[in-house]
């Protein structure tokens, strides 16, 4: 009798102490980014046609995780400014000057994420680079154009659960949200293209964003 209870006991303990033990079945699939901050272009004139050496840029990115640590996405931004001078991609001595570009990125990151409550998680990753760009320049016709390149990537981001657990667990439950997290990074575009005078030039430059990143 003894032996029948003992081993009834295991029976049910055990599934018990190895579910217990496994991780949970429910993580994070896809992570969805929303972001700003300043871009330094590396066309050396930007200054003095522009009046400064930086203009803003925004972007989104919606991600699929192939597993926690390592995800594939792509990335849409807007970048714009407006100044008196030569165009940035015409040469031309102009009036006033509009200047817009639209990266479109395709990349591969990898976050250094080793447990759901890891506080810090940094991430690098990287990939290819189309942009689009258009120059309206006053009085005169519009240029327009786009050039392939690539960019990397590089951040920390701060994980934002445990500062508000109760808004946290209503994200999850409402929108299926897992991980809301704030963070930081640097972001460097390399697209050469030729303008009127046949002098390469870069329609990338270096970026410094921030913004919130869902993970769901």
């Amino acid at each position: 009798m003894r032996k029948i209870l003992f081993f009834s006991f295991l029976i049910l303990v055990l599934p018990a102490g190895a579910f217990a033990a496994a991780p949970p079945a429910d993580q994070p699939h896809w992570s969805l980014e929303v972001k700003g901050g300043w871009f330094y272009p590396d066309i050396d004139t930007w200054e003095a046609n522009y009046g400064r050496d930086r203009t803003w840029h925004y972007a989104g990115s919606l991600a699929y995780k192939l597993f926690r640590q390592m995800e594939v996405g792509i990335e849409g931004g807007f970048i714009k400014d407006q100044g008196q001078g030569n165009g940035a991609i015409s040469g031309m001595v102009t009036g006033r000057v509009t200047y817009e570009v639209f990266p479109l990125q395709a990349f591969v990151l990898f976050r250094g994420v080793f447990s759901e409550d890891q506080w810090l998680v940094p991430y690098a990753g990287g990939g290819w680079t189309r942009m689009y760009y258009r120059e309206k320049i006053e009085a005169q016709s519009t240029i327009r154009g786009s050039a392939d390149g690539y960019h990397g990537r590089a951040g920390l981001q701060l994980l934002l659960d445990n500062m508000d657990p109760r808004a946290a667990g209503n994200l999850y439950t409402d929108y299926g949200i897992f991980h809301t997290y704030l963070f930081f990074e640097a972001q460097y575009i390399r697209a050469m293209v030729s303008d009127l005078d046949g002098v390469s030039v870069n329609l990338g430059g270096t970026s410094y964003l921030a913004g919130l990143l869902f993970e769901f």
